[in-house]
C-alpha cells in the first residue's frame, strides 16, 4: 500500500525529465536551423550584392549614315520682283486707276499727278530754248557775213574771230537750254505713275487729292513719306531660309525643299536651290540661303511664312551612333565598347550631329558592340552584364514597323485610319484563316467592366 504512491511519484519525475530533454532538443535544433539559414542567406546576400554591383548595360551596333538628310527650318516667301513706287514730282494726285490686287502690265498707268507749277516751268524752259535758238541763228548769220569780209579792209581779223566765238557760245547756250527742256520733259513724264513690270498691285497708299513730292512719295499728316504703290511679280517666288551654322554643310546646288504654308496644310510646294550668301550673320550665326519655286497658279503670296523641309544627299559610308552613347571625357570623345563582358573606352572622332544621332568618323567598326547609354562612372576594364535593350529607349526616330501611308491626308482620312483595328501580333496567316477549324464561331467577347 505504501509503495504505490512512491512509484507514481517517480514516474511523474521521469516523464518531466523526458519532456525537458525533448524541449531542449527542439530548442537546439531550432537554433542550429536558424544559424544554418542565416549563414545561407548571408551567402546569398553577399552573392546578390556582388552581382548587383556589376552594372547592366544594353548593347547597340553602329549603323550606316542616312542616304538623305532632312532639316525643317522657317522660311519667308518673297516675290520674284517687288518694287515700291514713289513720286518724282510735286503736285496733287489727279486720279488713280489701279487698286489692290489689280493685275498690271509693264507701262500701265497707275495714277496721274496734277503739277501746275511744273507745267509752268516746262513752258518757261521751252520759251527760253526758243530765245536761245533765235540768238544762235543770228550769231550764225553774223559770223557768216563777217567771215565773207575777212579778206577786205572793211573788217579786222579780230572782229571776225569775236563773231565766230560768239556763235560758238550761243551754240553752247542752246545745248544747255535743250538739256533743260529735256529735264522738264522727263519730269512731265513722271506725272504718270506707271508699272515697271508685269505683276500685281500689292499696295495703294494714295488717294485723289493727296499731295506728293519728289522726296519719296505721299506726304502723310505727320510728314512721313510712303510709297504710292507697290507692284510685285509673283510668277515665281523667292524663298529665304536662315540656315544655322550646324546645318550649313547641307547647302549645295543639289538640295531641294518641300514647302508647307499654313493656308494650304495638306499641300507641298517644290523649291530648288538658287543662291547662298556664303557668309554667316554674326548676330544669329545663320547663313541666308535662297530657294526658288514656280507660282503659276499664284497660290503663294509675298511675305508669307513657310516651313522649308530641306533635303540634301547624305553619306551612308559614315557610321552613326545614338548621341546619348557618347562619353565626354577629359581624354576627348569616347564610346564604351564591350569586349568579353568588360568595358573598353574607345576614343572616336565625331562628325555631324544629327540631333538624336551623330556621325563617327573614326575609332569604331560596324561590328563593334557599344553600350547604348553608358553612365559617367564607367571605367576601363569594368565588368558588365549585358541585358536586352529597353524597347524605344534608344529609338533614333525610325519606326520599328513601317506605318501605312495615307495619301492626300485630310482630317476625315485620319479618322478613318484611326477607326481601323490594328492586326494582332499573333494573328494567324491567311491559310490558317481559310481552314475549316478556323471558321468556327468566335467566342463572345466579355462585356467591358463599368459599362458605357
Amino acid at each position: 500500500m505504501s509503495s504505490s504512491p512512491q512509484s507514481s511519484h517517480g514516474g511523474s519525475r521521469q516523464r518531466g525529465r523526458i519532456i525537458m530533454v525533448v524541449l531542449l532538443a527542439i530548442i537546439v535544433a531550432l537554433v542550429a536551423w536558424g544559424l544554418v539559414q542565416r549563414g545561407f542567406h548571408k551567402h546569398e546576400v553577399h552573392q546578390e550584392t556582388e552581382d548587383a554591383s556589376i552594372p547592366r548595360v544594353a548593347l547597340i551596333t553602329p549603323e550606316p549614315g542616312p542616304s538623305t538628310r532632312q532639316v525643317d527650318l522657317p522660311a519667308n516667301l518673297a516675290a520674284w520682283y517687288e518694287a515700291p513706287i514713289y513720286a518724282q514730282v510735286s503736285g496733287y494726285v489727279k486720279m488713280w486707276y489701279k487698286d489692290y490686287g489689280a493685275k498690271v502690265k509693264r507701262g500701265d498707268v497707275l495714277a496721274e499727278i496734277s503739277t501746275p507749277s511744273l507745267d509752268a516751268q516746262f513752258n518757261a524752259a521751252k520759251a527760253h530754248y526758243d530765245v536761245v535758238m533765235a540768238r544762235y541763228r543770228l550769231a550764225l548769220i553774223t559770223t557768216k557775213r563777217w567771215t565773207a569780209l575777212r579778206g577786205t579792209q572793211a573788217v579786222s581779223r579780230q572782229e571776225v574771230d569775236v563773231q565766230a566765238a560768239n556763235a560758238a557760245a550761243q551754240k553752247a547756250e542752246l545745248e544747255a537750254a535743250s538739256y533743260d527742256v529735256e529735264r522738264y520733259q522727263a519730269l512731265e513724264n513722271f506725272k504718270k505713275i506707271i508699272a515697271p513690270f508685269d505683276g500685281i498691285v500689292t499696295s495703294r497708299l494714295v488717294n485723289v487729292g493727296d499731295y506728293v513730292n519728289p522726296g519719296g512719295g505721299n506726304v502723310r499728316a505727320r510728314g512721313s513719306i510712303a510709297e504710292l504703290f507697290s507692284v510685285a511679280d509673283v510668277h515665281r517666288m523667292r524663298v529665304f531660309v536662315s540656315v544655322p551654322q550646324d546645318f550649313a554643310s547641307v547647302i549645295s546646288p543639289k538640295i531641294t525643299a518641300d514647302l508647307t504654308v499654313p493656308q494650304y496644310p495638306n499641300r507641298n510646294f517644290k523649291a530648288t536651290f538658287l543662291a547662298t550668301a556664303r557668309a554667316f550673320n554674326a548676330a544669329t550665326r545663320t547663313v541666308t540661303t535662297e530657294l526658288v519655286l514656280d507660282n503659276d497658279e499664284e497660290l503663294l503670296w509675298p511675305n508669307s511664312y513657310a516651313t522649308a523641309h530641306i533635303k540634301a544627299p547624305g553619306d551612308p559610308a559614315i557610321l552613326i551612333v545614338p548621341t546619348n552613347a557618347l562619353l565626354f571625357r577629359a581624354q576627348g570623345m569616347q564610346l564604351a565598347k564591350v569586349v568579353n563582358n568588360h568595358v573598353h573606352l574607345q576614343n572616336v572622332q565625331v562628325g555631324i550631329n544629327y540631333g538624336l544621332t551623330s556621325q563617327v568618323l573614326s575609332g569604331i567598326d560596324v561590328n563593334d558592340q557599344i553600350i547604348a547609354s553608358p553612365t559617367a562612372d564607367l571605367l576601363e576594364g569594368d565588368e558588365v552584364h549585358v541585358v536586352p535593350q529597353t524597347r524605344g529607349y534608344n529609338d533614333t526616330g525610325k519606326p520599328a514597323h513601317p506605318q501605312p501611308v495615307i495619301k492626300n491626308v485630310t482630317s476625315g482620312d485620319l479618322r478613318k485610319a484611326a477607326a481601323v483595328d490594328p492586326e494582332p501580333e499573333n494573328a494567324q496567316p491567311d491559310a490558317a484563316k481559310s481552314s475549316p477549324d478556323a471558321q468556327s464561331t468566335p467566342e463572345k467577347a466579355p462585356p467591358h467592366e463599368g459599362g458605357h
